[in-house]
Order: structure tokens, then sequence, then C-alpha cells
């Protein structure tokens, strides 16, 4: 054991600051060697692969991903069989594997839950044009739905669509005509446009062309005014809970801070229903999505929904592990449970 953690990360990129790297990633680094570690950033490129693997291979025990998939030079393939790679071949701790950020963060891991009562049953993904054209028309005739690209970050390309004129009586199941006027707006800053319903679909095809493409299709669920409820974690362990509520007004959904959404931070057991819920919920998650390995750094996002009683339910909305940045709550510590975390398993591969 060399007691040593690489940090990926890659140049350029609207997360980084002034000195070239993500806020939160010095904090990390930092941490690590708090502990008696060795810790070092390394930025990625496709052409350094070799070099990167030799010098990895060499001085690490593990690596820690801190790279916004949408950022990556060259897509994200080349990063992902750097990464593999270094799992598989070289025998390094993973934090988090491609595996890991396929299974937990892309966001058809709502459409294999379906089944479960942390998704509605109608909740689809579209992985080529074809079915989303031939399809999306008639899931729109049963009422307002959110479509969730599985690229990008911070809400882009999250579209709230509904059909604009309201007196068009919907008849469930029955597809509805390419000029419809929807509207439709996006959760990147709460925009809202007019589209026809064939000329909006054309838009979205470039969602699901490329490499992991895809478009989730989810009802819309009212209550996400009242706020969404984001629950942060490190390894299996809860760490907070924000309370992410949109900006009022119009037809505003979005829980992001650069939409003014306010946020309000609390402890896990301001929201102990919730966290019970969740982690009697995580078995089946993991089975769903394939295997329990628990993500470094993740968070899962729920929205209010409304029991069968009237009582208050949990909708899962997304679940993040790519890359979750936690900026905003450094004065938290985070990044100390980041880096023990980290460290106990490495140790325990080693044990």
């Amino acid at each position: 054991m060399k007691k040593a953690i690489v940090v990926f990360e890659v140049e350029g990129g609207s997360d980084k600051s002034f000195d070239g790297h993500r806020k939160d990633t010095m904090p990390i680094v930092n941490a690590i060697k708090e502990q008696g570690w060795n810790a070092e950033v390394v930025y990625y490129r496709p052409e350094w692969s070799e070099k990167i693997f030799d010098y990895v291979t060499e001085n690490f025990d593990a690596y820690i991903s801190r790279v916004n998939p949408g950022s990556i030079p060259g897509g994200e393939k080349g990063y992902f069989e750097l990464l593999t790679k270094l799992s598989r071949e070289a025998g390094l701790v993973g934090m988090s594997t491609p595996e890991e950020m396929m299974a937990y963060g892309a966001k058809d891991a709502l459409v294999k839950l379906n089944d479960t009562s942390l998704v509605p049953a109608d909740t689809a993904a579209y992985y080529d044009v074809e079915t989303f054209h031939n399809t999306f028309p008639t899931s729109l005739s049963y009422g307002e739905r959110v479509l969730k690209q599985n690229r990008g970050s911070t809400g882009e390309g999250i579209w709230r669509v509904q059909v604009e004129d309201k007196s068009i009586e919907l008849v469930p199941g029955t597809p509805l005509p390419l000029d419809t006027k929807l509207k439709c707006t996006e959760a990147v800053d709460n925009h809202t446009e007019i589209r026809e319903l064939g000329e909006f679909m054309d838009f979205c095809d470039q969602y699901i062309i490329g490499d992991n493409g895809m478009l989730v299709d989810m009802r819309f669920m009212p209550r996400i005014v009242e706020g969404e409820i984001r629950i942060l974690l490190v390894g299996p362990h809860p760490i907070f809970v924000v309370h992410k509520k949109p900006a009022a007004g119009g037809d505003n959904f979005s829980a992001t801070l650069f939409s003014g959404a306010k946020y309000t931070y609390d402890k896990p057991e301001a929201w102990q229903p919730l966290i019970d819920m969740f982690a009697e919920a995580r078995p089946v998650i993991a089975e769903k999505l394939g295997g329990d390995n628990i993500p470094l750094i993740w968070t899962a996002d729920f929205m209010l929904a409304d029991g069968e009683n009237g009582e208050d339910t949990y909708v899962l909305g997304e679940i993040n592990c790519s890359c979750v940045g936690f900026t905003s709550e450094l004065d938290m510590g985070i990044q100390e449970m980041v880096a023990k975390e980290a460290i106990s398993r490495v140790e325990k591969k080693f044990a």
C-alpha cells in the first residue's frame, strides 16, 4: 500500500476557479494529506492516457474522479476506458468507477426503478430518435411531462412540457398532432418557449444522439413547487439534507441556485421519515441498478407527492454520482468525511 490517492480533473470548464481546479478539489486533496497520506491532482487528456496509466499505477492506490462528464475532452469513452483499466488491470480502488456512474448516475436509473414505490410506473426512456417520435405524442396525451437528458448539469436539457392551449381536451392514449402548441420550460433558468410538438421533438433529438444519449420521460410532479429534497451522502452515510425551493411564480419548477431557488440545509434527522425510507429502499436500488457498489460522493433527489390517504410521500427524481459538487458546504467539513471514507476503502482492500 502506497498510501496515496490521485484526484482526476480536466482542464477548463465552467466548474473551475481561478486556480484551474474545482473549488472542492483542493479541499479534498488537503484533507487526505491531513490524514498522513499523499494526494495529487492529475489532469486527464486523451493523448496522455497511456502515460497517465503508467504514472498512476506506479504511484497510487486509488483514484477519485472529479470530472463533469460534459467537460471531458474527446468524450466519455476514452476517460471511462482509462478508469476501468486502472481498476481492473492495475487494481486501484475506483471512486467512482464508470460502472457506478452509469448505474447510479445515468438518468435511466429511474426507469429501472419504475416498478418500485420510488418512481411512477409510467416513467420511460428513449434511446433512439424513432421511438421518441413514435411514443412521446401519446405520452403527452396523459398530461404534463418532464423530459430529462442524460448529459448536462444544473438543469440544462431538462424540460417541463405542457400543452399551451388549455382548451384542448386531452384524450389519454390518443397521440397529439405534431402542430400542437407546447409550453416548454427549461430547468436551467426557468425560461419558457412556445414550440410546436414536432419541431420540439426534432430539437430534442440532440439529447439522444451520441455517446450515452437518452431522454427520460417522467410525469410532472406538481408539488415540485414546494421544493426538491436532496440527500447528500458520503458512502453509505447521509451527511445533510438540502431543501431546494424553486423561485415563486409562473411555470417555475427548477431547483437550481442559478434559477433563483432558495436552499435550506438541515441535518438528516430533520427529515427522518425520508432518511428511513431511503435506507430501507437502498438494497432494492442496489439490486435494480446492478450491485451495491456505493459511490463515494452521491446525492438522491426527491419530490413530495400525495399518498393514497393524503399523507406525504416521496418520489425519486434522480441520483447523481459522477461529480457531485459541495462547494457551498465546505464549512461543514464534508471534505474530511470524503477523505476518511476514501482512505477506509483503500485500507479495507489491503487489509
